[in-house]
């Protein structure tokens, strides 16, 4: 079983890749994909090798077809020519026999479950009595077998990677379109796998939900270790998009993972040029490495909780904190100016404002504040009027107080191992408490779930909100000077960003998060670090705010112009909250990554599209030129109705 609050990497079996060693005690490797035609020897090399030179340790190309996989001889020549000596992965879909081929090529070849020897899937309802599904996998093996047999030959290593989008139909049928279906499309091949004494294998679940992502891997490792299994994983959030919000996105399902010590390599996927993944990933695999070795956490595991189907937390409501609510979204101002609202009219704005010891001079009237508790007190006594929509704050120490406050909603900050019993009574006896949950341990989740679970377990129902410390300016190397190797590349920005969306994955994903408090002591601008408290939120499933982009990287197989295409359609569509877009460059996830968006933009053939609501293709290869307008008319038509 995980210790949830102690931070230990996952034991894994080594696999071979090349000269490259993938678990056990080696670091988390880093790698990305091309986006060039593996057809095009000159062009993928460069490719390759901006990866390689960014700090890649592995690089996939796509192989469509028998003639792209053969070209990778070409392609893995020239660049050991080049004196590059990083190995190359194949990725192959829907074609066995394209897998067998590669594998003379390329040091590793992935291969998906889901459209390796079943069809195509079709989203259609199909019944398997338990013989016909027995000869289903029996054609599986039957296939498998000759391809085992080469890579033994050849030495090559194999990844079993499981996308959400493109689980087949006789999976989604037996299993239906859960994480236990994505893990037994998995477990089904590695069982064939080891039957036959194959072991150089790495495994990957990915999806473009974090959520989903998140529980398929802890559910795939508790499957494995039940059956003796120790493979090596390759994590990443599939079409987490570009920018800002697919670092954040990424950040928190790989973050999730990596915090807990599950993961061996990762893939950050944005849809960029594929080097810029590289120093993403980097900061992430070191941010994470440093919670190793820390201090002890006394933590003691909550009797209820399930880390493998965690549901949220039972919590009674204060205010609109807790309970049945989205969790809030809490930030610090300063009050020595003239107004503290610095957020654009167009943003989400912090459902409260701490504001410390003093009111601003213009309180906006529709703004929740918070204010220490003495000088809540203090104006109390002297103008009442003024609490409107102010509420206060109290340290350990202040609650002697607490109960001379007749007020709503009330917050008490607290870390793990301050003494329990005066703060559980004080709790108990007032539910419009909030807990912030604040901490300054090395291992910030490990701390913070130990302060959730001591609640829990002491059947303590306030809310908590977790608040944390960074310390990032634009003048220095990151948070207490870090690692410059590291963070070359980066911005203090992405720094702060990447950091604590990888601090709040697994606490979102454990179902305990009822608010996000986001601080740093530097020069960030104060609307950036509210709306990446947003966005952590919103990428975690628990809050929409905005738009949402599920957009793929782009490979040798996209059929159009992506980047242009996101731009347009991210332009004609920013305005629309809550509104989930899929835009995808071809047919290999596109229906199935997009069960999670209300619309998908798919690459149908050579700049052709087809537009899809949900899973269902409405509009069939429209001509490039015109797709975008097609798919807002789409949208247009539908929220007319």
């Amino acid at each position: 079983m995980i210790d949830l609050f102690n931070f230990e990497r996952r034991k894994t079996s080594v696999t071979h890749v090349g000269a490259l060693d993938i678990g056990g005690e080696n670091p988390v490797r880093i790698q990305s994909m091309t986006t060039t035609s593996t057809d095009d020897t000159e062009g993928s090399v460069a490719q390759a090798e901006r990866i390689i030179d960014a700090g890649g340790e592995l690089v996939r190309l796509t192989t469509q077809g028998k003639r792209e996989a053969e070209n990778l001889k070409n392609i893995n020549a020239q660049l050991r020519a080049d004196g590059y000596m990083t190995p190359l992965c194949a990725d192959v879909h829907f074609n066995a026999n394209v897998a067998d081929v590669a594998a003379l090529y390329a040091e590793k070849v992935r291969i998906n479950p889901g459209n390796y020897v079943d069809p195509a899937r079709t989203f259609k309802k199909l019944e398997y009595t338990d013989e016909e599904y027995a000869r289903e996998l029996q054609k599986i093996e039957d296939r498998l077998v000759p391809f085992i047999n080469i890579c033994k030959e050849h030495h090559t290593a194999v990844r079993i990677g499981v996308n959400h989008g493109s689980l087949s139909d006789r999976i989604r049928n037996r299993y239906g379109d859960t994480p236990a279906g994505i893990v037994e499309s998995c477990m089904e091949f590695l069982r064939i796998f080891r039957k036959h004494d194959f072991h150089d294998i790495v495994i990957s679940i990915k999806s473009s939900n974090t959520v989903v992502m998140v529980r398929s891997v802890r559910l795939l490792v508790a499957e494995m270790d039940k059956e003796g299994m120790h493979y090596p994983l390759h994590l990443g959030v599939t079409e987490a998009g570009e920018g800002e919000d697919g670092r954040i996105k990424s950040a928190v399902g790989i973050g999730a993972l990596l915090a807990d010590g599950i993961g061996d390599t990762i893939r950050v996927s944005l849809s960029e040029e594929p080097e810029c993944e590289i120093p993403v990933a980097r900061y992430l695999a070191w941010y994470i490495r440093r919670h190793e070795k820390h201090l002890l956490i006394p933590g003691e595991r909550y009797s209820g909780f399930d880390y493998l189907r965690p549901e949220r937390r039972k919590t009674v409501a204060a205010g609109n904190i807790g309970g049945g609510n989205v969790p809030v979204v809490i930030a610090t101002r300063r009050t020595d100016r003239s107004a503290v609202d610095v957020s654009s009219p167009e943003l989400p704005k912090p459902d409260y404002i701490y504001v410390q010891g003093r009111l601003p001079e213009n309180k906006a009237k529709d703004q929740k504040y918070i204010l220490d508790y003495d000088a809540y007190m203090e104006l109390a006594g002297r103008d009442s009027r003024m609490l409107e929509n102010v509420y206060p704050i109290f340290p350990v120490t202040g609650m002697p107080f607490v109960s001379a406050m007749d007020t709503s909603v009330k917050f008490l900050v607290l870390k793990f191992g301050t003494p329990s019993e005066e703060f559980l009574a004080c709790l108990k006896t007032h539910p419009e408490m909030v807990v912030v949950c604040m901490t300054s341990h090395q291992n910030r989740l490990g701390d913070q779930r130990a302060l959730a679970h001591q609640l829990m377990t002491a059947g303590v129902k306030n809310p908590i909100v977790f608040a944390q410390m960074y310390r990032h300016s634009t003048d220095e190397g990151g948070e207490e000077g870090g690692n410059i190797r590291q963070q070359e590349n980066t911005t203090a920005k992405e720094r702060f960003q990447l950091e604590a969306a990888a601090d709040m994955g697994a606490l979102m994903m454990d179902g305990l998060t009822d608010g996000i408090w986001l601080m740093n002591n530097g020069d960030l601008a104060q609307e950036d670090i509210e709306q990446t408290a947003f966005a952590i939120l919103q990428a975690g499933r628990l809050r929409m705010v905005k738009t949402e982009y599920i957009s793929c990287p782009g490979c040798g197989r996209t059929l159009y112009d992506l980047r242009a295409t996101i731009a347009r359609i991210k332009e004609a569509t920013k305005g629309m909250t809550g509104l989930k877009v899929g835009i995808m460059g071809c047919i290999v996830n596109g229906p199935g990554e997009m069960a999670d968006a209300d619309y998908g933009y798919v690459g149908a053939g050579p700049k052709k599209v087809s537009l899809y609501r949900r899973q269902v293709c409405v509009e069939h290869n429209i001509p490039e030129e015109e797709a975008v307008e097609h798919l807002l008319a789409l949208i247009k038509a539908d929220r007319e109705k």
